[in-house]
């Protein structure tokens, strides 16, 4: 990753404050793992997306700050730069982490190290992966993962498969307009949901979010 620049931001949740190493900007891409990268998928293009901080991913951690999770297993689904999984973790959380891109475990440990925490528990799969190790989970959460119409049935899928029967859902979703499938989706698997529009987002995003928070539940 000698080619990449990067930067180093600190969050504040209250009286928390949550220190990341992220990618400089989304023009940012590593050329050094070209072959590797094109048979995961991945093109120069997107290559930068897990690495930057996206405001759905803030309206997510604001959310999760105070966020029951007393005796909860925690899933981050897409988890990008991870930012709800470092901020549960500093909370003490039984946090679990997972994404596709290559280069997000080598993040997410420099910035538990940054943040002096223990180790985020994370694996590497796609939400078509019949064989990852995950395991079930009391709440699962994601931000931003609704961005293609053709993963809402791959996704949908993942989540049910990884939820315990009692089970909680919540996506930060900015309005890209695939929520309606995804939540449809939900309902044939048993859950039901509502949403809402987050509070007080201008207090740290610079632009008003268009968004909303959904949450599923499955009782």
């Amino acid at each position: 990753m000698s080619t990449v620049r990067v930067k180093y931001k600190t969050y504040e949740f209250d009286k928390m404050d949550i220190h990341l190493k992220t990618l400089r900007d989304k023009q940012e891409y590593d050329s050094d793992n070209e072959q590797e990268l094109n048979e995961y998928g991945i093109s120069s293009a997107t290559w930068s997306l897990f690495g930057v901080v996206w405001p759905a991913s803030s309206v997510l951690a604001h959310y999760m700050k105070d966020y029951d999770i007393k005796s909860k297993r925690i899933l981050e689904v897409g988890c990008g730069i991870g930012l709800s999984s470092h901020l549960l973790n500093k909370r003490k959380a039984d946090i679990t982490a997972t994404d596709y891109h290559p280069e997000v475990e080598t993040f997410l440990n420099d910035n538990t190290n940054l943040n002096n925490l223990d180790k985020i528990p994370f694996e590497r799969t796609s939400w078509s992966d019949e064989d990852d190790s995950l395991g079930k989970f009391d709440l699962i959460i994601g931000s931003d993962i609704l961005y293609e119409r053709w993963h809402i049935e791959e996704l949908s899928s993942f989540i049910n498969k990884h939820a315990n029967k009692l089970c909680e859902i919540i996506i930060s979703d900015p309005g890209r307009g695939n929520h309606s499938k995804f939540s449809k989706s939900m309902e044939t698997l048993g859950f039901d949901f509502v949403q809402f529009k987050p509070k007080k987002t201008e207090e740290y995003l610079k632009k008003a979010f268009k968004g909303q928070l959904i949450k599923y539940t499955r009782k």
